[in-house]
């Protein structure tokens, strides 16, 4: 059986972030966001029907700026984070804001896209609803992050020297900085992401050509890998299932994966892009999947079968009643599984669904998103 078709949906605007719904585990749904100088920039929410293969979108005006990186709440499928650049008397500024989705918004409207790209019709959009600002911060703002649990009222943010952690009263508009810690040497922060292991209490950060974790008990470093890459350090996420290893990317060219108890050296990596690489993501459901995507125009999706939580099976002493598909499954092998070459620019973001373990979205800065699907013969190689 062959695999299903990539499904394509194109954004009016350029774009550089997209964010899958993370509150929402019964529906696919992905948030993304626009870049425009010229004209008002706008906020998609996605919701893809995987059987029918048509998506269900609501667009809202981001009167805020362009959309750089968005973050979605774990606890509160309404709550979502934007950090937005405008240009304001020929100098450009920067933020990062708490928003809500209204109840009452936009009516949604089904497309059938089968393959096909779409655009909105212009006109007047309904806006989001304004939750409270993270101010405070000094110059541009890089990302926001939700703490991974049911704490919907934990936010982290980085911006060029500082990593904030924020207190969240949505009910009264407020953010509050709880506390800071700020880099004292040259180097600047380019990225953050939450562990979920060990309660929630640490995260981590790209720095320059390193990574540093930080206990967010006491703002202190917690590990530290250095020069994690030959050149700037671009993204960097967590195993979900198993405490410790994480992966980086990087301008490089390269996907490392480490264990933060021994840092001298790379568990693995992988060679598979001939540019920089923007983004790396875990699967959230199995940890023996890995996206990456790149300036390359493409994105991959590694196996790492021999890292994850999940025991390699030998593929051997099959049962007698096993079905004939499961006997010539062969065990899942590290290396890349699977090649998407949909985008024509630079991919700077791919998101995996917190709602169906086989799908992910990427999205390229001409403003196509692409929602694909993990090869049926790699699903089958996990589950059977």
């Amino acid at each position: 059986m062959e695999d299903d078709a990539p499904v394509i949906y194109g954004l009016e605007f350029q774009g550089r972030a997209v964010a899958a719904h993370a509150g929402e585990t019964d529906k696919i749904i992905f948030l993304v966001g626009t870049q425009s100088l010229k004209h008002d920039n706008q906020l998609h929410v996605l919701e893809f029907d995987d059987e029918n293969n048509y998506i269900e979108k609501q667009v809202f005006s981001h009167l805020a700026g362009e959309i750089n990186h968005i973050s979605t709440s774990y606890a509160d499928k309404e709550l979502f984070a934007t950090c937005h650049s405008a240009v304001v008397e020929n100098r450009v500024q920067s933020g990062a804001t708490i928003w809500r989705v209204p109840s009452n918004g936009h009516p949604s409207m089904a497309l059938d896209l089968g393959g096909s790209g779409s655009q909105l019709a212009s006109g007047s959009l309904p806006e989001l609803d304004r939750v409270a600002e993270l101010n405070g911060h000094d110059g541009v703002v890089k990302a926001t992050q939700w703490h991974p649990g049911a704490n919907a009222s934990r936010v982290v943010s980085v911006d060029h020297k500082n990593l904030r952690l924020w207190d969240l009263n949505a009910s009264k508009g407020l953010a509050k900085q709880v506390s800071i810690a700020t880099l004292d040497a040259r180097p600047t922060f380019s990225s953050v992401r939450w562990n979920p292991h060990f309660n929630c209490a640490q995260v981590g950060t790209a720095v320059d050509t390193s990574v540093q974790g930080w206990d967010l008990r006491s703002m202190k470093p917690a590990f530290t890998i250095e020069n994690a890459h030959s050149q700037l350090v671009r993204d960097l996420d967590f195993n979900p299932n198993r405490q410790y290893y994480m992966a980086t990317c990087g301008d490089d060219c390269l996907v490392k994966f480490w264990d933060q108890r021994k840092t001298d050296a790379p568990l693995k990596i992988c060679q598979s892009h001939s540019h920089w690489v923007w983004s790396v993501r875990f699967n959230p459901f199995h940890d023996q999947l890995v996206t990456s995507s790149s300036s390359d125009s493409r994105v991959i999706l590694h196996g790492v079968p021999s890292l994850s939580s999940e025991p390699i099976s030998c593929g051997d002493d099959d049962d007698d009643g096993e079905d004939a598909e499961k006997r010539e499954q062969k065990p899942l092998a590290d290396g890349e599984l699977n090649r998407y070459e949909e985008h024509e620019d630079s991919v700077y973001a791919a998101e995996w669904s917190a709602a169906d373990p086989w799908v992910f979205a990427s999205l390229s800065y001409d403003g196509r998103l692409v929602i694909n699907r993990v090869p049926r013969n790699t699903k089958y190689q996990i589950l059977l």
